[in-house]
């Protein structure tokens, strides 16, 4: 079963303090073997015997607050041109599955589509880039993004309480239900593409934190996976967010949960622990928590780096120059390199891109 925060989430999200307008209808289905798509507020028990057939084969569903893709809109024909992020480590997480894999990616587009053009772009993302995009009124993206993701959740993880001047504010109950909102409106395109028997969910990230709520009550066997690319806070510190159990309930709806490092996973479950009196304990060589009759597993899930697009980036002219040089500087002593990705910013290798061109498409404009 579904954790009891159900209820209040699913009143939460439809509870009329946002004017959500209408979104398109939903995509056409161009997938393999689509799942039985029903309203996430209907009277659902959760039942998934309705599901397609396992026939097809597995695809792995990518969710994210933010698409692999530049979007941007040609000023001389007015379409909307779209390529590939190729250093978005969402892009790369696909070479790490197997290549019998289709992967899906569920998310927003770094722009604003006009209503009127958002159905003929999400059929083209559908088609081309295998990418499902979901359109947030502005309203609703400036208070779940811009207020309760980096206003609230953001300065928190990082130990910034609302005690600083410049970095957080106190805790506003409207933006919180604008998240709210958002996770859902995520939840429902998911549920548009989903065939709930076979598919493996990986969710990621703090803005998307309640959205496993949605889906565990909708189909209650799915497989989801979800990963914190930021840090968890101590529970002293998470303890003064007024919706913190609200929030570990979204994430124990996951059947894994993944974290950098062990003190964030520790955090984690001292969490657990403390605000839900949850015990934990080491199944199997994993950590598992027990929770309403599902196993939870906790994984300490470092980013590594990508040894593929490593190769590619030492093969260009200038890389290949720089190397000469450094080999001469050091001559007759090993140097160590090491990574360190910092939040919010590009990669050390960003400079390098790949040719221009590749994986670019566009589509017409109505205006």
């Amino acid at each position: 079963m579904a954790s009891r925060s159900c209820t209040n989430l699913f009143d939460l999200a439809s509870g009329g303090l946002l004017d959500i307008p209408y979104t398109p209808r939903a995509l056409p289905r161009v997938m393999t073997v689509p799942g039985i798509i029903s309203d996430v507020d209907g009277n659902s028990n959760g039942d998934d015997s309705d599901a397609s057939s396992s026939a097809c084969r597995e695809r792995k569903i990518v969710v994210a607050n933010m698409l692999p893709l530049h979007a941007k809109r040609d000023p001389q024909t007015k379409k909307w041109c779209f390529s590939l992020d190729e250093d978005s480590i969402l892009l790369h997480l696909k070479d790490g599955f197997s290549s019998e894999n289709e992967v899906v990616y569920v998310g927003s587009l770094k722009a604003e589509i006009d209503t009127s053009e958002q159905e003929e772009v999400a059929q083209k993302l559908l088609e081309e880039f295998n990418c499902v995009p979901t359109f947030l009124p502005s309203d609703l993206q400036k208070k779940f993004y811009l207020g309760f993701c980096k206003q609230q959740l953001w300065p928190l993880f990082h130990y910034m309480l609302p005690m600083c001047p410049d970095h957080g504010d106190r805790f506003d109950r409207s933006l919180w239900q604008a998240y709210v909102s958002a996770n859902k409106i995520f939840a429902d395109k998911v549920m548009e593409v989903i065939n709930p028997e076979d598919d493996c969910i990986w969710v990621h990230d703090y803005h998307l934190m309640v959205l496993p709520t949605f889906l565990r009550k909708r189909y209650y066997r799915v497989k989801l996976g979800f990963f914190l690319h930021s840090p968890f806070p101590s529970s002293e510190i998470y303890r003064t967010l007024p919706v913190r159990d609200e929030i570990l309930r979204g994430l124990l709806n996951c059947d894994l949960i993944g974290f950098h490092t062990f003190d964030y996973a520790r955090h984690f479950l001292s969490c657990c622990s403390r605000m839900m009196g949850l015990d934990y304990e080491s199944k199997r060589g994993h950590i598992g928590l027990d929770y309403f009759g599902r196993t939870v597993y906790i994984k300490i899930l470092p980013v590594g780096v990508h040894m593929g697009w490593l190769e590619s980036v030492l093969n260009l002219p200038d890389t290949t120059s720089k190397i000469k040089e450094i080999q001469e500087q050091y001559k007759g002593k090993k140097l160590i390199l090491a990574e360190s990705r910092i939040a919010g910013q590009h990669s050390p290798c960003s400079n390098y891109k790949s040719r221009k061109g590749i994986g670019e498409r566009c589509t017409g404009s109505k205006e």
